[in-house]
C-alpha cells in the first residue's frame, strides 16, 4: 500500500523561481537565461536589470554578474533589450539599482529630498 506514496504532484516545484527567469537570443541566435531583478527610470528611458547565470562551481553566491540593458521597442511597438549606449549612463543605472535594493533592506520608502 505504501506504493500510492511514490512521487507528490510535480506542481509542488517551486515556480515562483521560474516566474524571474528572462530567456536572451544573442545576434548569434546564442539563448541565455537570466534572473530577472529590475527595472529601472532614468532620464526618461527604462532600463531592466539581470543577474547573468553562474557557475555551478561559484564559491560565492553573491557575487553574480549585473547586466543593463535599455528597454526599446521594435518596428513591431514590441519591448527588446538592447545594451547601453553609455559606461556612464549604465554605472548611473547601476547605482539607482543599489540605492532600489537598499531601500527594500532597510523597509524604507522612497523619499529623495
Amino acid at each position: 500500500m505504501s506504493k500510492d506514496k511514490t512521487n507528490p504532484t510535480p506542481e509542488e516545484a517551486p515556480e515562483e523561481m521560474e516566474s524571474n527567469i528572462v530567456e536572451l537570443t544573442d545576434e548569434d541566435g546564442v539563448t541565455t537565461e537570466f534572473e530577472y531583478l529590475s527595472t529601472i527610470e532614468h532620464k526618461g528611458e527604462s532600463y531592466v536589470v539581470l543577474l547573468a547565470p553562474q557557475e555551478e562551481d561559484a564559491e560565492d553566491e553573491d557575487e553574480g554578474e549585473v547586466v543593463i540593458l535599455k528597454i526599446q521597442a521594435d518596428e513591431n511597438g514590441e519591448d527588446t533589450y538592447v545594451s547601453c549606449d553609455s559606461d556612464e549612463i549604465e554605472q548611473e543605472v547601476f547605482e539607482l539599482f543599489m540605492d532600489e535594493l537598499d531601500e527594500e533592506e532597510d523597509g524604507a520608502e522612497d523619499e529623495e529630498g
